[in-house]
């Protein structure tokens, strides 16, 4: 009887790795030699300057396994409170 608790014990454990490990998907972010993710680009600047800008390494912040440039200290606050609304679509590849 022991055995059989401990086996379902162990089977339970693993399907809860499991399901942990599967709801929190991490998309891979396209990045540089240097981990810098859509070669230092500002994400934030497109959508608030409807251009590309140069991200200054100053202002840098790293976020999904990737650095991410700004171009101000204002950009990187509004990147920081909601990345997934600045960050690229499918890791900016």
């Amino acid at each position: 009887m022991k055995k059989l608790s401990l086996k379902l014990t162990g089977i339970v454990c693993i399907w809860v790795f499991i399901l942990i490990a599967c709801s929190t998907p991490i998309t891979p972010i396209n990045v540089n030699g240097e981990g810098i993710a859509i070669k230092g680009y500002d994400p934030v600047a497109y959508f608030t300057q409807s251009r590309p800008v140069k991200g200054q390494k100053e202002y840098q912040f790293e976020w999904n396994n990737a650095k991410w440039l700004f171009a101000n200290n204002e950009h990187m606050t509004l990147f920081q409170e909601n990345p997934g609304k600045f960050a690229p679509q499918y890791g900016g590849y």
